[in-house]
């Protein structure tokens, strides 16, 4: 089961991709994917066209989302597989949790401003196909356009990581209720690329030790920001918290992103995927 090329992470335009979610799922289809699942921030809007999507061009899917959680200090990512899309505890939750997302952003064109670059929130909404979740990312996008930055990556080093003039911490939902929110609406609840939080080894046993508490099940050992030796280190975290697998690209677009759809290596065998345990959700 762990010999199966599923892309369990994944954005669209109904969040901050580039790419409809037609046209993702022509992408991972096209890269030999056979399972796959949309993972918009904080939005399912596009899981019934994935859904559709996917089927079109012959490939299982799982329903995605992928919620913003502030933990120990810093926005962590939890990652949901399997939910019921019209569930409405989880719709109610994630309406709330987009709720302040265009004041943060209005804070950030604010703070950009002071350093001399002027119309960068309407330059960031630009690039937002839903005018609900205007991100750090169209922020970068914006810049890179404007000829401020030559990429993303130069982006947020300058500009849009703590510290830096256009970062503005937000209070997102807290682990318990995204993790509720998820397994409520029959899904499993998967924390997204661990080294990217940078935790100290105390703070990430932490996050691992509460998110099982609320009832996580599965974490990314497999993902596009991870390196070889991270693989290694989060798959013997999942052996010692007793967690499922889950692998994903973490795919926002053909010009930004490290790994494409479909081009990971596969989970290490000794692990269980998130896809056998969500073997009754698959579509």
């Amino acid at each position: 089961m762990s010999i199966l090329n599923a892309d369990l992470h994944s954005h669209s335009l109904v969040s901050d991709g580039t790419l409809t979610p037609e046209a993702l799922a022509a992408r991972a289809a096209a890269n030999g994917v056979e399972l796959w699942s949309l993972t918009d921030h904080d939005e399912i809007g596009g899981q019934r066209r994935a859904m559709e999507a996917a089927r079109a061009h012959g490939m299982k899917y799982l329903t995605g989302t992928e919620i913003s959680v502030s933990f120990a200090g810093r926005t962590v990512h939890i990652v949901g597989l399997g939910f019921d899309p019209d569930d409405a505890e989880m719709l109610r939750g994630l309406v709330a949790v987009r709720g302040g997302r265009d004041a943060r952003a209005r804070e950030m064109a604010a703070g950009l401003a002071k350093v001399g670059i002027k119309g960068a929130y309407e330059g960031a909404t630009k690039y937002a196909g839903n005018p609900e979740l205007v991100s750090r990312t169209h922020f970068a996008r914006f810049l890179v356009e404007s000829g401020v930055c030559k990429d993303t990556y130069e982006v947020f080093d300058r500009f849009l990581t703590e510290g830096k003039p256009g970062y503005v911490e937000h209070k997102w939902a807290s682990l318990g209720d995204a993790v509720r929110w998820i397994t409520r609406a029959g899904g499993m609840a998967v924390i997204a690329h661990p080294a990217r939080y940078r935790f100290t080894p105390n703070e990430e046993y932490a996050l691992f030790i509460e998110f099982k508490t609320h009832g996580g099940r599965g974490v990314e050992v497999v993902t596009g920001s991870h390196t070889t030796a991270e693989y290694v280190q989060y798959a013997a975290t999942a052996r010692e918290f007793g967690l499922a697998a889950s692998r994903g690209s973490d795919f926002h677009s053909p010009e930004e992103s490290h790994t494409d759809l479909g081009a990971l290596p596969y989970l290490p065998g000794e692990l269980t995927p998130v896809w056998e345990v969500l073997a009754d959700r698959i579509q």
